[in-house]
């Protein structure tokens, strides 16, 4: 075969391109050409190079890169660009075969197809819209503030030294042209004072550096980068391998699939409110797994407040319909209660009955519940981690949803799988834990994200201040002449009656309720009730309310000593308010003199993450200032400082996806 070609065309990695098929591209060429002249889609999204062309280097690099490609050590798959020299190996997505370019000074002297082509169009074109969709995800650079440390694809570790407006080259060519605008770039600062400029829009190839050290910033321009990422590359291959062995048994397992859907239209069509684009497409790809043979593993990661319970009740009444019993386990009494009480509301008019499994029923009910629920007269339980216990069996439980899933340790969320190891589970989190972002985050888990918030939902504004009676007071007040109500959390049950006294001596007129959990649980129900009526506007309580409390009508939280609280910890507490539009306030309060270390990282991070929908980067920044703990073995935590922890799930994600599909197919 003839290898010398005359010219080669090369096009973004879109999910537009994506979409087409190779034969496509040749049968459109000339109109792809004659296109490229006046239109800018084309003119930005592909670049044709012919043999003998006049053109430099590194405009080719340039353009190659701001197409998508990523730069390797050697070029093996498509989407992968190396360079030697006067030396560019390209594999481009359009193409079933890789090329050589071969550079003689500002010309190219020749073009040669190599030896490296696509085994498979399809699966090559599954992997590459995967890999899409995972770049997008840790590619989030909201909030990045000049100092962040970013790592670069193609580049290595850089620190981040803000945006800068460059005037386009063609200004100089056509000066009075208006139409030309100045592009704007990410500034990142390399190792010996070198600067890259990434060009807005291109953030796929970034994404935050989170390590277990101070990381060190990489050389621009030479190759040990792609070295680097070669060996870990391969590394993570290794480990793909050991950990799809692992999940092994849940990937053989199939259960029927779901087909019937009348139940799940009739509660859609009785939600008074219209779900979120999020919500939308996180019940599509529910309902997709549903559709298939093999049972879902999915995490529905979505802010306090965002609508994760609304997808748990539709997938729920899906599950009764096709004939399933669903336990839904929630972390406290409080949290069980109040799903018990939303889902018995809208499943009302149904044939679907709901029980709920706490310690708020007396033994001869539990009883009886639990006989319901093994002749399958119950479709739906919910209940607290007591619904885990061997003297529970059910008829033909089908779906497992773990609300707060983070509150549950690795061996209790995987009991009634190994009992039921054919079982759907669907896991909700407003702040994942580390070792469940990462296994999500590496393909092991499907990923859902509520980022949306609510319309008329309003951001939370935050205060970090000293402890201030005056503050307090204000806070109160305020609060209470427009008619709300307020949580003032202080979290030792022995000084809560100090802190009762300490508030009446204030005189703002409040009427205090107490919360905690020594409390029997019925007086915790009635507490909770009579502050949810207006009988009490003011809560004194612990960290009890940081689950299953949903009042709208409470917009201010006062948080004592919030020093001792974590913050993934803080950051749903906050979420206890702000539930409906009106504006809602936040004091993190702390000790004179006492905001320093780890507590001063803590509530500087929750005060930057004030806008709706932070959720999954609070999980992140949680992670990089506690450390990953034991989410991954030390073998594993060299390569992370090397390049970074999302850097290296994804490159471990890829790994998985690949070696998945290869079985697959």
């Amino acid at each position: 075969m003839e290898n010398r070609l005359s010219n080669v065309l090369i096009v973004s990695i879109t999910p537009y391109f994506l979409e087409k098929e190779f034969f496509w591209f040749q049968e459109n060429i000339k109109t792809i050409l004659q296109s490229a002249k006046t239109q800018a889609f084309w003119q930005d999204n592909i670049l044709f190079l012919e043999k003998d062309q006049k053109i430099s280097i590194s405009e080719v690099l340039k353009k190659i890169d701001e197409l998508g490609y990523e730069k390797v050590f050697k070029t093996t798959q498509p989407g992968e660009f190396s360079q030697i020299g006067g030396i560019i190996e390209i594999f481009s997505i359009n193409s079933q075969f890789a090329v050589r370019l071969d550079f003689l000074g500002n010309r190219i002297e020749s073009i040669e197809r190599l030896n490296i082509e696509v085994e498979n169009e399809k699966i090559s074109k599954e992997l590459l819209k995967k890999k899409l969709k995972s770049q997008k995800i840790f590619s989030d650079l909201k909030g990045l503030k000049s100092g962040d440390y970013l790592v670069h694809l193609d580049h290595g570790v850089a620190r981040y030294t803000g945006k800068s407006e460059t005037i386009n080259q063609n200004t100089e060519q056509n000066p009075n042209d208006q139409n030309i605008k100045p592009k704007e770039y990410y500034v990142l600062e390399y190792a010996v004072g070198d600067k890259l400029y990434v060009p807005v829009g291109l953030e796929r190839k970034l994404n935050r550096y989170i390590g277990f050290t101070e990381p060190k910033l990489s050389r621009l321009g030479g190759i040990l980068w792609q070295k680097t990422k070669k060996k870990i590359k391969e590394d993570t291959e290794k480990l793909a391998k050991d950990l799809l062995e692992m999940f092994a048994q849940k990937e053989i397992c199939q259960r029927p699939a779901y087909l019937r859907e009348e139940i799940f239209e009739t509660l859609s069509s009785g939600f008074p409110y219209k779900l979120t684009p999020d919500q939308e497409e996180t019940l599509r790809d529910i309902k997709e797994n549903l559709k298939l043979l093999k049972p879902m593993d999915r995490i529905v990661c979505g802010d306090v407040g965002f609508g994760k319970t609304e997808i748990a009740l539709r997938v729920a009444g899906l599950s009764a319909e096709n004939g399933k019993q669903t336990a839904l386990i929630c972390p406290t009494t409080i949290l069980a209660s109040q799903h018990y009480q939303t889902f018995k509301k809208r499943f009302a008019n149904l044939p679907v009955n709901i029980a709920l499994l706490s310690r708020l029923q007396t033994a001869r009910e539990k009883q009886t519940i639990k006989e319901k629920l093994k002749s399958g007269e119950i479709d739906i339980v919910v209940g607290t981690h007591s619904l885990l216990a061997k003297s529970i069996e059910f008829k033909n439980l089908g779906l497992l949803i773990i609300d707060d899933e983070q509150k549950f340790g690795v061996k209790q969320k995987e009991i009634l799988r190994t009992k039921y190891p054919h079982i759907d589970v669907l896991s909700l989190s407003a702040t994942p834990i580390p070792r469940t972002m990462y296994l999500a985050l590496s393909s092991l888990k499907e990923m859902s994200f509520i980022q949306t918030p609510p319309q008329g939902r309003k951001a939370i504004k935050t205060y970090v201040l000293p402890f201030k009676k005056e503050v307090i007071k204000k806070a109160i007040e305020a609060e209470l002449a427009r008619n709300g109500q307020i949580y003032f959390l202080h979290n030792r049950i022995g000084t809560l009656p100090f802190f009762k006294q300490l508030l009446e001596d204030l005189g703002t007129q409040a009427k205090i309720g107490i919360l905690h959990s020594k409390l029997k649980e019925q007086e915790i129900i009635k507490t909770l009730s009579d502050f949810q009526i207006g009988k009490t506007n003011l809560l004194l309580t612990t960290t009890i309310i940081e689950n299953g409390i949903d009042i709208t009508n409470a917009n201010t939280l006062i948080v004592d000593n919030a020093t001792r609280l974590g913050l993934s910890q803080a950051y749903q507490l906050r979420g206890r308010i702000g539930r409906g539009t009106q504006q809602s306030f936040a004091y993190f309060l702390y000790p004179k003199g006492q905001l320093k270390g780890l507590a001063k990282q803590r509530l500087t991070a929750l005060k930057q993450a004030e806008e709706l929908g932070s959720g999954y980067k609070i999980a992140t920044q949680d992670m990089e200032i506690r450390g990953a703990g034991n989410i991954l073995g030390k073998e594993q935590s060299g390569s992370v400082n090397r390049i970074g922890l999302n850097l290296y799930c994804q490159m471990l994600g890829e790994a998985v996806e690949k070696l998945k599909t290869n079985i697959c197919h």
